[in-house]
């Protein structure tokens, strides 16, 4: 494809526009797909030979940047003995090897591994466990789930139910979806003071139909696509707390926040606390290729083992697949011998300096930095294409949503790439605000 000529591109273009849906796209979309021929490290190479800072890491996932050395010597070696064999009746030192360093690796407790292809499905998969634990104990009418408002977990109708219900992205089907109970959102602040009113409501939610929940699931620390939302560790800390007062499992959603984002390789180790089921997907395999797991205790595998069927109907064609393991291992591997803490101290100490100052500036709403997320809000909700336009001019790739311009780089991107990001985004958000005046 790199040698592709303009017009060759055009014809490329102009087919993708008419046959292909993208994600969260009109058919044909408003704007066409920008093409792509290389990506390296935290630089993505356009169509038109423009060299780009990546602000994303490919929707989060990419932690190393794109085509890593070690990540990729692990898929061709994997790719030329076994890339797939079904795991039904069938296992491979990949699947084992990756199992070990995700039990090894998470919060205490969570020592069963089921395999999936992506993270809605992880999240349908830990649902699924939840419910299935009850109706195994005896109690089918533990079957409803409690959230909170400003959530989201996935695309998959199960997931849909439990995204915010009015202003996410699946409210269109809320009449359609299964209805569960949703808490106000936590307070938002990482290192407020609160007085816990946020806590008390869902306890009263809790308190009044707890015999009919099967489990509360809950994004540790960062609501992701449902606001870019943080929020302080105790209130995770009570969560957990509440969960065992009232006989009812926790699922965490770490599927944005695994392996090292917020600067704990898991957002639960803020409040110091393990979940009954645990969620990983995105991050898992560097973004090299899709892979995403369950976790769980041994008393969810334990009950549903022992209940009737005694089984986990669950089993994706594609589950643990041999090529994907082989990335995963490499991914953590690599992740676990870098300075990983150090590289998320950088960019969130960069990106309070570059970033904070925003704060207050008319037409920004709210400026939020933890770990290596950096967040602009703006008051209008309607300039996404615009900022992400001018930040293309400035040499920069961001994917803005709603009234949410936001940055989670590699954790390897040098730090002249880390100013051009900051520098590139801070001067679109600017111009675009200033062409409203």
């Amino acid at each position: 494809m790199n040698q592709t000529t303009k017009s060759d591109w055009q014809a490329l273009l102009d087919y993708d526009q008419k046959h292909i849906w993208h994600p969260y796209a009109k058919m044909p979309a408003d704007m066409p797909a920008i093409g792509v021929t290389k990506t390296q490290g935290s630089i993505i190479t356009l169509a038109d030979r423009r060299e780009v800072v990546d602000g994303m890491s490919s929707w989060w996932a990419a932690l190393h940047g794109y085509n890593h050395p070690k990540i990729q010597q692990a898929m061709h070696e994997q790719i030329d003995t076994m890339p797939h064999i079904m795991f039904g009746g069938f296992t491979h030192e990949p699947a084992v090897e990756l199992a070990k360093r995700l039990i090894d690796l998470s919060p205490d407790g969570l020592d069963k591994v089921f395999f999936v292809d992506s993270g809605s499905v992880a999240m349908e998969v830990a649902i699924k466990m939840a419910m299935q634990y009850w109706i195994s104990l005896g109690r089918p009418g533990k079957n409803k789930l409690l959230t909170v408002k400003n959530g989201y977990h996935g695309d998959t109708f199960a997931t849909m139910a439990i995204c915010d219900p009015v202003n996410g992205m699946h409210s269109l089907f809320s009449e359609i979806l299964s209805q569960h109970y949703f808490a106000p959102a936590p307070e938002m602040g990482f290192d407020i003071e609160s007085n816990n009113r946020d806590i008390k409501q869902l306890k009263a939610l809790l308190s009044e139909h707890h015999n009919n929940i099967a489990a509360i699931t809950i994004e540790p620390i960062v609501q992701g696509a449902g606001g870019m939302r943080f929020y302080r560790p105790d209130y995770l800390r009570q969560l957990r707390q509440l969960c065992d007062e009232f006989d009812v499992l926790l699922i965490a959603d770490e599927i944005a926040t695994g392996f090292g984002r917020t600067g704990k390789l898991f957002a639960c180790e803020w409040a110091d606390i393990s979940p009954d089921i645990l969620t990983l997907g995105k991050t898992l395999t560097g973004g090299h290729i899709t892979l995403a797991a369950t976790l769980a205790q041994n008393k969810i595998s334990e009950a549903l083992s022992q209940g009737e069927p005694g089984i986990l109907a669950h089993g994706p064609t594609y589950m643990a697949n041999p090529l994907a393991c082989r990335a995963a291992i490499a991914n953590i591997d690599v992740l676990m011998s870098s300075p990983w803490q150090d590289n998320i101290r950088r960019i969130e100490t960069h990106f309070a300096e570059s970033l904070l100052p925003l704060k207050g500036v008319a037409g920004i709403k709210d400026v939020r930095v933890l770990g290596a997320i950096g967040v602009i809000e703006l008051e209008q909700s309607n300039l996404g294409a615009e900022v992400q336009a001018a930040a293309l001019k400035n040499g920069v790739w961001l994917r803005p949503f709603g009234s949410l311009v936001y940055t989670m780089p590699a954790y390897n991107i040098p730090q002249t790439q880390l100013h051009t990001l900051t520098t590139g985004l801070v001067k679109a958000v600017l111009d675009t605000i200033n062409t409203l005046e």
